[in-house]
């Protein structure tokens, strides 16, 4: 089966990495060949963990797993305001910045096609961006009886549902129920705007952060792959 598929340039990620950067469109499926690729550093493609004949094309073509990916889906009919919740300020992005980039030190921005300190420093600039609402829409934060810090996370409002982007708890709060509340604080925030369902995806090797989605009620909804050449 050849590899059918035209390339989408990945503008924000050629500029922030300093690499050329594609993802595969196969809802445009031409041959990809060497002409199509040439202007590209990295290929990258996400595939169902169902369509079994495309990714052993993908790899045949030179493509390597690179991680896999699980999608949650959570309905929000009934949620309840959680204590301990406060709307981050653009005063707190120094603090929060620190905080991302020590959470999300493993991911697919990793070595070798990336540079080492790739994926703190694109998680930081997520987070800044969410307290911006520059990308995602808004960042909450957990904080304790004394104003501390204890997680965060960051929500995007799409048609009919929202996503969680980021979602960390500090390592002093762990063990806590700090990721309990940052969902159901994601889920309230996504009735109070009456949406109907809130999504969130995470690593197939983040076994911790796929308890807790299951845990908060969710239900997983597909299963993917990321490949890169």
């Amino acid at each position: 089966m050849p590899v059918l598929a035209s390339i989408k340039p990945l503008q924000w990620e050629s500029d922030f990495f300093s690499l050329s950067t594609g993802l595969l469109d196969f809802s445009t499926p031409t041959p990809l060949d060497a002409s199509a690729s040439s202007p590209f550093s990295l290929l990258q493609a996400k595939v169902s963990a169902e369509d079994i004949d495309r990714l052993d094309a993908l790899q045949l073509a030179g493509f390597r797993v690179v991680e896999g990916e699980a999608d949650f889906v959570l309905s929000v009919e009934r949620t309840t305001r959680q204590p301990g919740m406060r709307i981050a300020r653009e005063s707190q992005i120094p603090l929060l910045r620190d905080a991302a980039a020590a959470a999300f030190t493993f991911s697919r921005f990793r070595e070798p096609w990336f540079p080492a300190d790739a994926s703190a420093r694109f998680y930081a600039r997520w987070l800044e961006n969410a307290v911006r609402g520059t990308f995602d829409h808004q960042c909450l934060l957990a904080v304790d009886e004394q104003g501390e810090l204890q997680g965060f996370v960051t929500l995007r409002e799409l048609s009919d549902d929202a996503r969680v982007g980021l979602l960390a708890v500090l390592p002093t709060a762990q063990r806590s129920g700090v990721g309990r509340r940052l969902m159901a604080a994601a889920a309230d925030w996504t009735r109070v705007r009456g949406l109907k369902r809130l999504r969130v995806a995470t690593q197939l090797s983040n076994l911790a952060a796929m308890r807790l989605y299951f845990r908060s009620g969710a239900q997983l909804e597909s299963t993917a792959y990321w490949l890169y050449r």
